[in-house]
């Protein structure tokens, strides 16, 4: 017997078969098919031909492939029994529940009282699958790994993109050829990571930003994933994400995996890109105001670091307000004695030797100026030299003699105790005060792997926002260690990384893009000097690398010259002017002629206006620049495109192109076929180009 299903949108059909009772396989993922297509026919087309050294029949490349039927390559379960001998599940259909957009099955192996479930829904405006496995066991069961759903991988794709990193350098691109065997990454940090972002990107042959066939996953967990792209002796791929494997330190009854999201683009990158950002933006994160335009940040960290002085931090203030800054955040140091980061985290009490009347003159201070507070916190982190740890050295994670990160260890969030006091004392600081926004920071991997960990933090964070609904939170870890749709579901913004130095900046948020929307990437404008790259960069380059994102500022404003104040409060000023439509505009991923050419178009919903960001880290192999071509305009409309920042070009650009003395009105079949031609530019420099539907 043969059973089908299908989920559809206006891009993509999902197609699952199940023949014999077994577990459902994805026997087709790709463009819409008609509705009258013939399913057990697709199934049935799916089957591999059987040839010399192969089995008789070839096992299901199901969603979770089964090491009992003989399957040749990684399974989809690993169990053991109670006493922990390890078994081999055969699961039989149970059940199907499906409605317009969702589709769950469920298959149940009565031998060793296990029940599985995978659940499929599919978002008909921003084109995103989320794929979910859950299993059910009658008595208590040790997990060692549980992947989501299984999908197929590509045959015409050659290569697969997966994403690296490090502290000050997330959101790196690797390139990896298909070959027969397995590319396996897996985070063990108990984080997110910056080493691995859950991210996955299979092109098919020829496709670019901006065109072609691509297929792209991200696994919307907070603790650490495992990553399988496997291509099978017989040729067929498959590709599986789930917990990292062996983080469910105890024998239980329930498992899940995270959410996978999984999307199909016809459009390149691109279509991928767009599909993540409108579903994080709309579907994933719960802004407390969506209504309110999104704040200029101001951070007072690269100003002050530890050395809090209230009439210093009011000066500093009331300059930020004057630059545009419209919240400002006390960043770490206000709290216990906390002069360094040796000491004192987890005493989420105000430092009086700093404060001595608590926070509220800093905070009225900075209201009457116009803006908004936000605090810093690390609560789920501890320092041995701290009140709390004294009192309570059992409630750390991991053993007493374990290598300190950052002089820190990690709290052991799955203890309730621990939670109830964390919620106490933090709560009590954002009962206390009028706090618009909190810096939720997290700056050490953990002494060992543990879901229960992540699991523990989720449920702190979500009893503070029912709490404190008004209060938006931004996830940071050290940086970019904490950023996937699992935490953004509980917070609202992302710190990319601790690096401002917008070289670095602007080729991170570019890859970031390919998940992450504007409204929720925070971007700084740093100190002339940059003080993790000891790059010195001009304020111009600074602040308009910034204001491709959620912009912000994060130095000493007394640095600034009055012509760096001025440039400074004009891009701000310009951002301020545009972020309502660019808050919901799509990023797109320019195909830039010149490697040394960093360019993205932020095409606003209905296709009316658009900004081109081309940013230029290196010098270029050719003298003249190559000519940019645009995406996603309308072929016979006509555009008037300007080039905002034609005051910066340098003495060198001795020419006369159109761009660098008036607008021009093109089409956009120009546009998108032979692109703009910009004036010549030194490195490290921006163009900021407007167009607009005439």
């Amino acid at each position: 017997m043969i059973r089908c299903w299908r989920l559809d949108d206006g891009r993509q059909s999902l197609v699952l078969g199940s023949g014999n009772d077994r577990l459902a396989e994805v026997v087709y993922w790709g463009p819409r098919l008609p509705d009258a297509e013939d399913l057990v026919t697709i199934y049935r087309a799916n089957e591999i031909d059987v040839t010399g050294g192969m089995l008789d029949v070839n096992p299901e490349l199901s969603v979770c492939p089964e090491a009992a039927r003989s399957f040749p390559g990684q399974p989809g379960l690993i169990l053991r029994d109670g006493t922990g001998m390890p078994f081999l599940p055969k699961f039989r259909f149970d059940r199907v529940d499906q409605d317009v957009n969702a589709l769950r099955l469920t298959f149940r192996d009565a031998t060793h009282g296990l029940t599985y479930a995978a659940s499929f829904r599919i978002n008909p405006i921003t084109h995103v699958i989320e794929a979910k496995a859950e299993l059910e066991c009658d008595s208590p069961i040790h997990l060692h790994w549980l992947s989501a759903p299984v999908f197929p991988a590509p045959q015409l794709s050659d290569e697969m993109i997966d994403f690296s990193g490090r502290w000050c350098g997330e959101f790196q691109m690797n390139r990896v050829p298909w070959s027969p065997g397995m590319r396996y990454r897996e985070n063990r940090t108990g984080r997110t990571g910056h080493e691995h972002f859950p991210g996955l990107i299979l092109p098919c042959r020829g496709a670019t930003n901006a065109a072609g066939d691509v297929f792209a996953f991200h696994y919307g967990w907070s603790g650490g994933h495992r990553m399988v792209a496997e291509e099978l002796p017989d040729g067929r791929r498959q590709i599986q994400f789930g917990h990292a494997a062996r983080v469910e330190n105890n024998a239980k009854q329930r498992f899940e995996t995270g959410v996978l999201y999984a999307v199909y683009s016809d459009d390149g990158i691109n279509g991928c890109a767009v599909a993540f950002q409108r579903h994080l933006r709309d579907e994933v994160v719960d802004f407390p105001f969506p209504e309110r335009p999104r704040p200029v940040h101001y951070n007072c960290w690269e100003a002050v670091y530890f050395d809090h002085n209230l009439p210093e931090l009011k000066e500093i203030a009331a300059l930020a307000a004057e630059l545009g800054a419209e919240r400002f955040v006390l960043d770490d140091g206000w709290f216990g004695n906390r002069d360094d980061d040796t000491r004192a985290l987890s005493d989420w009490e105000v430092d009086p030797r700093k404060y001595p009347d608590g926070l509220a003159p800093l905070i009225d201070h900075v209201h009457a100026l116009g803006m908004t507070f936000g605090l810093w916190f690390e609560p789920e982190m501890i320092n041995p030299d701290s009140d709390i740890h004294r009192k309570h050295p059992e409630w750390a994670l991991g053993s007493e003699d374990q290598i300190l990160g950052r002089h820190q260890k990690a709290l052991n969030m799955a203890l309730p105790e621990v939670r109830d006091f964390l919620f106490d004392r933090v709560g009590r600081i954002l009962g206390e005060y009028e706090i618009d926004y909190v810096k939720w920071d997290h700056n050490r991997v953990l002494p060992l792997p543990d879901a229960a960990q992540t699991r523990g933090s989720y449920d702190l964070i979500d009893r503070l926002r029912a709490a404190f609904p008004k209060t938006e939170i931004e996830s940071c870890a050290s940086g970019g260690g904490r950023i996937d749709f699992g935490i953004l579901k509980r917070t609202h913004r992302v710190w990319l990384s601790d690096s401002n130095d917008a070289i670095e900046r602007l080729r991170m948020q570019h890859n970031a893009a390919i998940f992450l929307p504007m409204a929720v990437t925070g971007s700084h404008v740093g100190p002339r000097i940059c003080h993790t790259s000891g790059r010195t960069i001009d304020i111009r380059f600074r602040a308009w690398v910034a204001a491709q994102r959620h912009m912000g500022f994060e130095m000493d404003p007394r640095e600034l010259t009055a012509d760096e104040a001025r440039i400074l409060k004009e891009v701000t000023g310009w951002w301020q002017d545009n972020r309502d439509w660019m808050v919901q505009a799509d990023i797109l991923r320019l195909d830039s002629p010149d490697p040394a050419v960093i360019a993205e178009q932020h095409l606003a919903q209905g296709g009316g206006r658009f900004v081109v960001f081309a940013g230029k880290q290196d010098t270029s192999k050719q003298i003249a620049p190559r000519p940019l071509r645009l995406t996603r305009l309308t072929r016979d409309a006509m555009y008037r495109v300007t080039l905002r920042n034609r005051a910066d070009a340098p003495t060198l650009s001795r020419g006369t192109p159109l761009l660098k003395t008036d607008s021009m009105t093109v089409s956009g079949g120009y546009l998108m076929s032979h692109g703009l031609t910009l004036p010549w530019s030194f490195p490290e420099t921006i163009w900021v180009l407007e167009g607009e539907l005439v």
